[in-house]
């Protein structure tokens, strides 16, 4: 605890930049406005309400999009360095470095229903002239761009288990009544053309922009951290197994330009072939790999799944019952990529009056020990991280779970105009952000 308890941002590397994380669809609200289109997250929430917690919406969210001048300066305040935001497809800072996401989640409305959004290949075409403009627009600006958020939950929640827009499932079990596909084939359809997308962007990105603008380009993935549910070696070899289909999945094909031999093991013809060519445009296609990193699972081998009807989870056959594992972990299996951690938190339930949750203890000290581990990756295993970002600067719309879990470093009080609170974790990041050395409380 001694080492925890005089942590600062000196404790990291020369240059290491501290942020926080948001997305266009949980934060702005104004659905509407300025010329704004429907995306699929709009249709999802209208057509399914039930699959919200809470059954609320984010058309209003927490108002970013009026609020984002105080909001930034408040982040500026806490001494953080940079905003990692996304630009909503389908809607096209004081001293604050802008780390720029070019896809959230929210494929404009009008491209699924013209073409299935990324279940088609036309996909390619569409986000490459989207990201062109974004890079064509605000190049000048932004120095670090991210191709994709989160490519797993979107593939797996959106086309598999139907618990995300656009809804779709493969499993009987969750959504009885919906379309069944037989066995799960959407889920490596959309993460194949996911994939390509990022692909493109930063082939056109590097080719066109990256020499005149000045700017680094990459990808955020997420990934649970497993261990064995037991010491036999099914349960060691379903740890793998659980690895290699989450974060495997994405890191293979950019780093070795293919998916990992397990899962072509396991999933078989389902899984879509890269030409020479694509694998020859996927290969280090990142400056920069962005970990999305929340919890650690234990992973169980199960038998075999019943062929006719398999679903994502089944293909990977383990149960899903920390982060310097899993930095290490990705140091040693991907030659030691430039790391941000574009994404770490931990929620609260919205159920607590606002003294309780003002006095936030357990995100203090959960920021305590992850920085603890993410120092001791730097340090004793050399993995290369140049940021953190914490997610979220307020609290916000969860996707399924609404308003229903509370991640932010600010409280929002849905009943008050959304007023922001600052919990007692922004007064200790503000002091473990503090600028001057010789001004640090080492008793944090």
């Amino acid at each position: 605890m001694g080492s925890i308890a005089k942590l600062s941002r000196h404790s990291f590397p020369d240059g290491f930049v501290f942020g926080s994380s948001s997305s266009a669809y949980q934060f702005e609200g104004e659905t509407n406005k300025s010329g704004k289109g429907p995306n699929i997250w709009d249709t999802f929430i209208e057509e399914h309400p039930e699959r919200i917690s809470d059954h609320s919406n984010a058309n209003v969210a927490v108002d970013f999009y009026h609020r984002y001048k105080e909001d930034v300066q408040r982040m500026k305040e806490m001494g953080m360095d940079a905003f990692r935001f996304s630009i909503s497809w389908s809607r096209v800072l004081p001293r604050i470095q802008p780390y720029v996401t070019l896809f959230h989640w929210d494929t404009p409305q009008a491209i699924e229903d013209k073409y299935g959004g990324f279940l088609s290949r036309n996909i390619l075409n569409d986000f490459q002239d989207f990201v062109e403009l974004c890079f064509q627009k605000f190049g000048d600006r932004v120095k670090h761009w991210i191709t994709l958020n989160e490519p797993f939950m979107f593939s797996v929640n959106g086309y598999d288990t139907g618990t995300m827009a656009p809804g779709r499932v493969s499993t009987l079990e969750n959504y009885p009544g919906q379309p069944k596909i037989s066995g799960a084939t959407e889920v490596y359809i959309v993460t194949h053309h996911l994939l390509l997308a990022h692909a493109t962007a930063v082939k056109v990105y590097k080719e066109k922009y990256q020499t005149c603008q000045g700017g680094k380009i990459g990808i955020t993935l997420v990934s649970h951290w497993f261990e064995p549910y037991s010491s036999s070696e099914s349960d060691r070899m379903a740890t793998k197994r659980s690895l290699e289909f989450m974060l495997g999945w994405y890191m293979d094909p950019v780093t070795k330009g293919d998916y990992p031999q397990t899962m072509h093991d396991c999933v078989g013809g389902r899984l879509p072939k890269f030409s020479e060519e694509e694998s020859k445009m996927l290969r280090g296609s990142y400056d920069f790999i962005g970990v999305n990193y929340y919890t650690t699972y234990y992973a169980q081998n199960v038998e075999d799944a019943n062929y006719k009807n398999i679903g994502f989870m089944e293909d990977a056959r383990v149960n899903w019952p920390g982060i310097g594992h899993l930095l290490n972990y990705t140091k040693d299996a991907y030659e030691n990529p430039t790391i941000y951690i574009t994404e770490n938190g931990v929620d609260d339930v919205n159920s607590s009056s606002l003294d309780e949750a003002l006095n936030d203890q357990v995100r203090e000290q959960y920021y305590k020990d992850i920085f603890d581990n993410v120092l001791k990756s730097i340090n004793e295993h050399g993995v290369d991280v140049k940021g953190f970002f914490a997610w979220s600067f307020s609290d916000d719309f969860e996707w399924g779970s609404g308003y229903g879990s509370r991640f932010g470093l600010y409280f929002i009080d849905y009943e008050n105009d959304l007023k922001r609170y600052a919990k007692n974790s922004v007064k200790w990041f503000k002091q473990f952000l503090h600028k001057d050395k010789t001004k640090l409380n080492h008793n944090m």
